[in-house]
């Protein structure tokens, strides 16, 4: 009765907000707080600062009925802090600890919990008992966990206890301290009414305090328990936390194990180790043990007290009390779920299973002893959990035998979904839904998941506690509903389908024949035959039952449809059932021996290679076992597949691909692998009228699709394969009998279409054999012929005997082709390789990848092999060599011997190129080799080694005709815009880092390079003729990188080099890190003729340039050699300069080269060099360069003042100096020692070099100046002086 509480709750500043809600028409409830204890006796509704105290009372109804009602007991205002609102509450019944009682509940505490973080207890009267300060942040929801009778041995005795989560933080109070705490404050409250002001402090009330870290949001908790850990489990945790050397010491220890859901990860677990039990690992245990003793146990403080009015009430509340800082608890594991968010969580009464609620509107159903979820419920937004645990019913088992054995406990999980109004109850834990009850859209699912506190082992024995689990209330009517579920129902979802089959067999076939309307019979007849539950007997006696009471009836009274029905389905059930038989009989028929003999010298000469394919062929990774071939095929799917039609034939129905291979297991596997009677299932076939046609398309797809099964006993099953080709073939209708052997025959173009088509190799080659070997046979002239064709050679001169026998010479060499190809492309790449899956072939796929199709395949298979340019060069180079020709005959002999050989990527490729002269000639492979590394360069930049290789591919290439138009298609499609980039942007970001630029710039030089020395020799050299193997000139498709690279334009050989240019100088800008403004070097013809069509003619610069710009480009040029000399900095090493990178030998030859492009004065840039090497002290280098010279007065000048600089860090800044060179100093003439104090040796990178270099130098330099030099008489000087100097050392 809710009237009560609707008066209490109008008050003046409440009317304005219920005529809002009245507006909206939702009712008050949705805004409020409730709980109900599970006796069911007490009802707390709270809103804001209000809250309002519903008790049980017994009352009259008009008709004389006595019933229990809800009515206000007691209403008013909980907050005492301004701001605060109620967010928690719930409702505790504490047992009463008199021996007369039989379970009913002493007295309920309500515990509500506060935005402000306060967490108060009152008695049912709105009493308050004592106030708690824990955390001060808001209380996010309060649960409880009482004794619960064990129902099994060995099962842990869970504790009591209250939790309170917070946003960062849970905290747990021990239920027996809680329990003893509230009975003191209820007495000694009851006490202070009665004699005043007589208040006695409570006792410390122990708690624990947890911050729960490593998780984003957390809305809700449950607290499953103390669980301990097998050993198994034990030393997993303890291998995975601290790996293979992790020890395990003492017995696993109890934890307490924590359920968080909210987000970031969508749900969390928490294990709290108790006391002082060991951890997983010992050297956790010190750490977690000293958190435990400080933090776990500490006393509650800031009791506020009871009173007896509301002045005393406030005044303990103007000092908040102290906040015990929380231990930290870092998540063991998680659900992640980036984009979910739990909402609830509802823990089992079993503490097995908790149900989650999310935003998604699923349910998800989670296994906490596993931390996994293994059910999930759609649909149900917003939606209300609670659970239903139910004994078995005592009457039926109290007088077996296993009476005395623990009742069993069914567990159903009730979800409220109030978007559609349905209360739903589902079957733990992958059973059915047992019960939908349609209730309100805006009722609350009361659950409180706890009983009575105070109770425990001793006292709970012989009481019937009286608690409700689930109950529904129904805001609108006012109603409290219980929801209570019968122990059978868990039951029904085990029955099995044995007891129903005896139900239909008996039922079904009256309730058919009952039917009086036709349509509504064949709609019946229609849907039992779809049941796959059906067993297949059922269905035929109920199929034939209806067609004998049909054909009973008078013509006139038949339905034409429903009778057709019946026997074109008793026709298909009657061929599944024969066909079944067949394969379960024990009698198989003999081989004949000739087809034996053919057999065994057919595989004979093609053994290598099937055992080399077989043993790359890829494993399944993953399989299920509905999805496995050998799972029997339903009657339901078999008659899904099958027709008859009006002639009384059988159509087959092809939908899907896996059921068309479903069929053709179930019709042929058992004949392939001998294990059935082949001729009388080949007969039964034909008696059902199938045609021909069909039974060959779905003999050759289970004779592809099972490849790996057929090569392990390959012989047997071709001799399998042959008869029932033979069967079929004789079967009227497969080959005409009007039909010419000088044309194409039908059947036979079926069996070739199906090869040419599949991907499965070995299969498609073995096949063909048998369907040609049988072909043979049925040409007359040639029956005393031998039928098997030569299958390792191929002969060019065609015998013209008739167009079908071309048809297969060439099917067959396709075949034998594809095999050695396929075998190629199954080669596992090395680990830790890159590139794609395996690439699948066929003849159909190689022939619509046009001419460059097998190109294409072998160039993505070195991609994934990681071969380098110069290994497949050396590989290529066999193809012409005799002798290693001949070593690989030799090795195939071998092969053919020792099943265990495995031969190298190598000798497959050589196999390969050899069965494909034209198609994988070097030029050939080369070309697509270079364009899928720059394929795969464009798809990431950052992989510069993929640039490279491609050039390096490009090089190997002979034809300049195709270098020419590989290098402009590389040019135009992927180099030349990040180039642009480059150019435009060198100061700013072009998606690639400085490694990578740098490898792409260096990578240009070398591409232009090639385009230019290309372009130089094409009028030398005639354009190479392309043409492709005789068996494969059918290709239709795009044309190979090769074609396409024959008909590009020639270029502008200016303008390539224009580019080289510029690539040159970024190159060196970014190696030696020199900043420069790229377009600052060029004059506005040359920035204009950037990036044009290379095979365009430009504007291109001409004459003299201007001295400030061709000083700008001097400079860079003279900071590139500097970089350089700076690069190669040790002196000491005499190991030869790398070929690549900063310190390579040819950057000075390059700037030489560069400056002569520029304008710039060589002689300029070889003096700057020799001084760069002097002041670096490379002096035999710095000598080589020397000589290069022209200017020598010039360089003399500027070798003198190095070697000034050389002789006074000798003789005025060494630290060591010695007598001699004090001496020597002071005998010098004036003039040459105040120039030796005017030079700055500093100006040297290495200023200490020894003095006979310096010497060296020193006569370098009088033999480079003339004697009427001006500083010649300087430079006999010093050269007194460093002959003095070496002398005294």
């Amino acid at each position: 009765d809710t009237s009560d509480w609707e008066s209490a709750w109008e008050g003046g500043d409440n009317k304005e907000e219920e005529s809002t809600s009245d507006k909206k028409g939702e009712p008050w409830l949705q805004d409020c707080v409730v709980s109900l204890s599970p006796c069911a006796d007490l009802l707390v509704v709270a809103r804001e600062q209000k809250a309002a105290f519903l008790s049980a009372k017994w009352r009259t109804d008009d008709s004389g009925r006595e019933e229990m009602t809800l009515g206000v007991s007691w209403t008013g205002t909980l907050s005492t802090e301004e701001g605060e609102c109620v967010s928690s509450t719930i409702c505790i019944p504490l047992a009463s600890q008199k021996r007369s009682s039989t379970g009913r509940p002493d007295w309920t505490c309500v515990v509500v919990g506060f935005t402000s973080g306060y967490v108060r207890f009152y008695t049912e009267s709105g009493v308050l008992l004592l106030a708690q300060l824990l955390h001060e942040d808001p209380v996010l929801r309060l649960k409880c966990r009482t004794y619960e009778i064990p129902r099994h041995p060995g099962v842990t005795e869970q504790h009591e206890e209250l939790s309170i989560l917070y946003s960062a933080a849970m905290v747990t109070i021990d239920g027996f301290s809680l329990f003893q705490s509230l009975r003191a404050c209820r007495n000694q409250a009851a006490r202070a009414a009665a004699a005043g002001n007589d208040v006695i402090q409570p006792p410390p009330l122990a708690y624990k305090k947890w911050g729960l870290q490593e998780m984003d949001t957390i809305v809700d908790h449950s607290s499953v328990g103390i669980m301990t850990l097998c050993v198994f489990d034990q030393m997993k945790n303890a291998s995975i936390l601290g790996g293979f050397n992790a020890s395990v010491k003492g017995s696993p220890p109890a934890m307490s194990q924590y359920v968080t859901v909210g987000s970031g990860p969508y749900t969390g677990f928490y294990y709290a180790i108790e006391g002082s039990s060991q951890p997983l690992l010992s050297h956790v245990a010190m750490a977690v043990a000293s958190k435990l003793t400080s933090a776990l146990f500490s006393a509650a403080s800031g009791w506020l007290g009871w009173n007896k009015n509301k002045n005393e009430e406030e005044a303990p509340q103007k000092q908040k009390p102290k906040v015990e800082p929380a231990t930290p608890l870092s998540i063991r594991f998680g659900l992640p779920d980036s984009r979910r968010h739990g909402e609830s969580i509802c823990l089992s009464p079993c503490n097995m299973l908790a149900g989650v609620t999310d935003d998604f509107g699923r349910v998800t159903l989670l296994d906490l002893a596993r931390g996994i979820a293994i059910r999930m419920w759609k649909g149900y937004r917003d939606a209300q959990l609670g659970w239903l645990q139910v004994p078995e019913e005592r009457s039926e088992r109290d007088l077996s035998p296993s009476a005395s054995l623990p009742r069993r406990h069914a567990l159903f999980l009730v979800i409220y979904a109030p978007r559609r109004g349905i209360l739903e109850v589902w079957a733990m834990q992958q059973g059915p839904r047992v019960g939908a009850f349609t209730v309100g859209k805006h009722c609350r699912l009361l659950y409180a998941g706890y009983r009575l506190m105070g109770v425990n082992s001793v006292t709970s024995q012989g009481w019937q506690l009286h608690t409700q689990q689930v109950c529904l209330l129904d805001p609108i009517t006012g109603v409290l509903r219980t929801v209570n579920i019968p122990f059978h129902l868990a039951l029904r979802f085990v029955r099995r389908l044995k007891g129903q089959a005896v139900i239909l067999a008996h039922f079904l076939r009256s309730i058919v024949l009952d039917i009086k309307h036709p349509a509504v019979k064949k709609q019946a007849l229609e849907s039992l035959l779809s049941n796959k539950n059906t067993p297949v007997s059922c269905l035929v006696n109920i199929t034939r039952a209806l067609d004998d009471t049909l054909k009973r009836q008078e013509p006139g009274e038949v339905d034409a449809e429903l009778l057709q029905l019946c026997s074109s389905q008793l026709k298909l059930l009657q061929l599944y059932t024969d066909i079944q038989q067949l394969h379960s009989a024990a009698d198989v028929e003999e081989t004949a021996e000739n087809v034996r003999t053919h057999t065994h010298r057919d595989l004979k000469k093609l053994r290598a290679s099937l055992e080399r394919y077989a043993q790359f062929t890829p494993r399944p990774s993953v399989s299920f076992a509905q999805d496995s071939p050998d799972s029997p095929l339903p009657a339901q799917a078999f008659l899904s597949q099958l027709e008859c039609t009006e002639d009384e034939e059988v159509k087959v129905i092809r939908r899907s691909e896996t059921e068309w291979n479903q069929l053709g297991n179930f019709l042929f596997w058992s004949c392939l692998c001998g294990k059935s009677p082949l001729h009388k299932v080949c007969y039964t076939l034909q008696q059902a009228g199938i045609s021909p046609q069909q039974l060959l398309s779905l003999l050759l797809s289970v004779w592809l699709h099972r490849e790996k099964e057929l090569l392990q006993k390959p012989e047997e099953n071709v001799r399998n394969l042959h008869r029932l080709l033979v069967a079929l073939s004789d079967m009227k209708g497969a080959v005409e009998e009007s039909w010419d052997t000088q044309s194409i025959s039908p059947w036979w173009q079926q069996v070739r279409t199906t090869c040419v088509q599949s991907h499965n190799a070995a299969a498609a080659l073995l096949a063909a054999l048998v369907a040609h070997r049988q072909k043979n046979r049925n040409i007359t002239p040639f029956k005393n012929q031998p039928t098997l064709m030569c299958v390792c050679q191929f002969q060019s001169e065609w015998e013209a005997v008739s167009l079908e026998l071309e048809q297969w010479v060439v099917c067959v060499r396709q075949l034998e082709d594809v095999l050695v190809l396929q075998t190629l492309l199954l080669v596992p790449p090395p680990p830790g390789a890159t590139g794609g899956a395996t690439v699948q072939c066929s003849i159909k796929t190689l022939l619509e990848g046009g001419t460059g199709g097998i190109a294409d395949s072998v160039s993505k298979w070195v991609f994934r092999q990681d071969i380098s340019p110069e290994r497949l060069k050396e590989i290529l180079q066999k193809r012409g060599n005799k002798e290693a020709d001949d070593n690989v005959e030799q090795r195939d002999e071998e092969e053919r011997h020792d099943l265990c050989f495995l031969p190298c990527f190598s000798e497959l490729l050589l196999a390969v190129c050899q069965r494909f002269p034209h198609s994988l000639s070097p030029d050939f492979l080369f070309a697509h080799c270079c364009w899928e590394y720059v394929v795969q360069w464009n798809k990431d930049p950052e992989e510069g080694r993929y640039l490279c290789w491609s050039v390096e591919h490009l090089k190997m290439v002979s034809s300049p005709h195709i270098q020419q138009g590989v290098c402009t298609m590389m040019w135009s499609t992927f180099i030349a815009k990040r180039l642009s980039a480059a150019t435009f942007l060198m100061e700013k970001d072009v998606g690639m880092g400085d490694k990578a630029m740098t490898s792409f710039l260096g990578c240009c030089v070398q591409l232009l390079n090639i385009l230019m020395e290309a372009d130089s020799a094409v009028e030398e050299v005639s354009a190479p003729e392309l043409s492709i193997e005789e068996a494969w000139s059918g290709a239709e498709g795009p044309a190979s990188i090769a074609e396409l690279a024959l008909e590009q334009r020639g270029v502008h050989y200016p303008l390539v080099q224009h580019h080289c240019l510029l690539a040159s100088l970024l190159h060196a800008a970014m190696t030696f890190s020199v900043k420069v403004k790229p377009f600052s070097l060029f004059d506005s013809k040359g920035k204009n003729a950037f990036f044009r069509d290379l095979t365009t003619i430009q504007l291109m610069p001409s004459g003299d340039m201007d001295p400030g710009l061709v000083s700008v480009r001097q400079e860079f040029l003279l900071r590139v050699l500097t970089g350089w000399v700076q690069a190669i900095d040790d002196p000491t090493s005499s190991a030869p300069l790398p070929s690549s990178g900063p310190k390579a030998e040819w950057w000075p030859s390059l700037c030489l080269e560069l400056g002569s492009l520029l304008q710039v004065n060589p002689d300029i840039l070889r003096r700057h060099l020799v001084c760069e090497l002097y002041s670096q002290g490379l002096d035999l280098r710095a000598e080589e360069v020397m000589l290069e010279v022209e200017d020598k007065d010039v360089l003399g000048s500027q070798l003198l003042v190095l070697t000034g600089q050389r002789l006074s860090y000798s003789l005025l800044h060494s630290q060591n100096q010695t007598q001699a060179a004090m001496e020597l100093l002071a005998r010098l003439p004036p003039t040459l020692c105040t120039w030796l104090k005017a030079m700055d040796p500093r100006e040297l990178r290495c200023p200490l070099i020894p003095l006979p270099q310096t010497s060296r130098l020193v006569g370098r330099l009088i033999e480079i100046l003339p004697e009427n030099h001006a500083q010649y008489s300087l430079a006999l000087h010093l050269l007194e002086a460093v002959e003095v100097l070496t002398t005294e050392d």
